[in-house]
């Protein structure tokens, strides 16, 4: 699914006219979509009343449409016009001609008769600004929505936005101090990339998003998607019944150090549960026997160590002499940051090969300390959480964060490689523009050893023969969709990275018969 910013909304809509679908048709879909979140999100509408915030533009159109079949259904409606609009607006005709009530605060220049309706209301929908916002709130729009912030404080009222909670940036996620955090947010025709991103995908709540009869090869232009159960479904690797366990790649994993053994078991787990054939490690010479007990699937290459229980220099000629016996080679998971072990890293990820190469934890922490790190390495997926990021790319988290989508697009670009700016909605960046965003948040993941665990899919799917792009994409996916479902079990609390293993080859088999259930 494609997800589109607000300058390329816009052409889809004047391309819509263009085809001769008529915007007050457009309007009406968005309108029914609305009231149908609406309905489906309070349920019996007998008791509810709901205040409908009105703005100038179609997302107040939206709004009148909304309100118009909420009414009919049986629930009190009430309309609060924020903004002026004309008497000849037809749906203001309509709101008008079923008696539906409607204060023009905009007229008035005060919230004196809205503040009442908001007292008694049961629900609000915000449909005072939309997709093309962007300056910071003021006038009524401002005052009403701190009013309703102040409102929902004291009691359950629930807040529904249409597109987008006002004050939002579509395009980064950056949000108004007066913006409110909406229990639902029905985006229309295509989700905006604001609502993936930091605040704005806390602010906008559970989001839906509206089929309201928008051609789909109008947005065929963007290079952004949105993952879905569709897709990975269709990236997934086959699995032909004749195979054998090269049919399914072999992958050396470069991983763990004295302190930090978990994160090799966990990588390993990872990619043999994401369906590669074979799976060696390559880590320091003492630390085999402590982790060969309980790898039993793992082959393995013992490498000389510099201090005790750390890959010493001498490693990359032995990693550079095996490494073409192998499809792929995931490298960086619990090394540890011993300066041998820097040198060996810094060596092993420059050597020249064509096999796909995934850098992750420590071996990005060792490159960044390079002023031109991505020159001369090979094409490689990168897999940084922000603080990593940070230091790869100079700029701060603070700034990674307020444009994670744009952060990953622009430095994929820039240094060559496919970026998995790892978080809340994982974004996947490849070099030539393309990315993108995962659907799944969840705290259950903010535990040690998840990292590991999606660094070993990738490599896993990468070693199946994936592309680099979509092993990055399908690998976030499987283990954002993974840790969703057993947090929808268990809570999002006490997750340990290696809980998702065994319930990897569920998520992947649910995804091949079309039983997955998308976040």
């Amino acid at each position: 699914m494609k997800i589109v910013t607000a300058a390329e909304m816009k052409r889809i809509d004047q391309a819509c006219v263009d085809r001769g679908i008529p915007v007050s048709t457009l309007m009406e879909n968005a309108g029914l979509a609305v009231a149908e979140a609406v309905r489906g999100y309070l349920g019996d509408l007998e008791d509810a009343s709901i205040l409908c915030l009105i703005g100038g533009g179609n997302n107040g159109g939206d709004g009148l449409v909304a309100a118009r079949y909420l009414h009919e259904w049986g629930a009190e409606v009430n309309v609060a016009l924020c903004w002026h609009r004309a008497a000849a607006d037809e749906n203001f005709k309509l709101i008008r001609e079923r008696g539906i009530p409607a204060i023009d605060a905009a007229a008035d220049g005060t919230l004196e008769h809205v503040l009442p309706l908001l007292s008694r209301a049961t629900c609000v929908i915000d449909g005072l600004l939309g997709t093309g916002n962007s300056r910071p709130l003021d006038y009524l729009y401002k005052q009403v929505l701190e009013a309703v912030i102040a409102e929902r404080e004291g009691r359950d009222l629930a807040m529904i936005a249409i597109d987008m909670p006002s004050g939002m940036d579509a395009d980064t996620g950056a949000c108004d101090d007066a913006c409110p955090t909406a229990d639902l947010t029905v985006t229309l025709g295509f989700p905006k990339p604001g609502l993936f991103g930091l605040p704005g995908a806390v602010r906008r709540g559970e989001l839906m998003i509206a089929d309201i009869g928008i051609p789909d090869d109008l947005a065929e232009t963007s290079t952004v998607e949105l993952m879905t159960d569709d897709w990975a479904a269709e990236t997934l690797p086959d699995r032909p019944v004749d195979a054998n366990k090269g049919t399914f790649g072999k992958l050396l994993v470069v991983a763990g150090s004295l302190n930090y053994t978990g994160a090799a078991m966990l990588a390993c787990g990872g990619a043999l549960r994401s369906g590669a054939g074979l799976v060696t490690l390559a880590t320091a010479t003492s630390l085999h026997p402590i982790i060969a007990g309980a790898l039993p699937e793992v082959t393995h290459l013992p490498l000389p160590e510099g201090e005790p229980g750390h890959i010493g220099d001498e490693g990359s000629k032995t990693v550079g002499e095996e490494r073409g016996n192998y499809d792929a080679v995931l490298a960086g998971c619990g090394l540890g940051q011993d300066p041998a072990t820097v040198r060996f890293i810094r060596a092993a990820a420059r050597q020249k090969t064509a096999l796909p190469l995934v850098l992750d934890a420590d071996a990005l922490n060792a490159l960044s300390g390079l002023k031109t790190w991505w020159r001369g390495l090979p094409d490689a997926i990168l897999t940084p959480h922000p603080g990593e990021m940070a230091r790869l790319s100079g700029l701060t988290v603070e700034k990674i964060q307020a444009d994670r989508l744009g952060t990953a697009r622009t430095c994929a670009k820039k240094w060559g490689k496919t970026i998995v700016l790892k978080g809340a909605y994982t974004v996947v960046a490849a070099p030539d523009g393309r990315a993108t965003v995962s659907p799944f948040a969840t705290a259950a993941l903010a535990t040690a050893g998840t990292g590991d665990v999606l660094a070993g899919i990738i490599g896993g799917l990468l070693a199946q023969g994936v592309p680099p792009f979509e092993a990055a994409a399908l690998g976030v996916y499987l283990h954002g969709a993974t840790a969703a479902r057993l947090a929808s079990v268990n809570g999002d609390t006490g997750l340990l990275a290696s809980d998702l293993l065994p319930e990897l080859p569920l998520t992947i088999n649910d995804l091949k018969t079309g039983e997955s259930e998308e976040a």
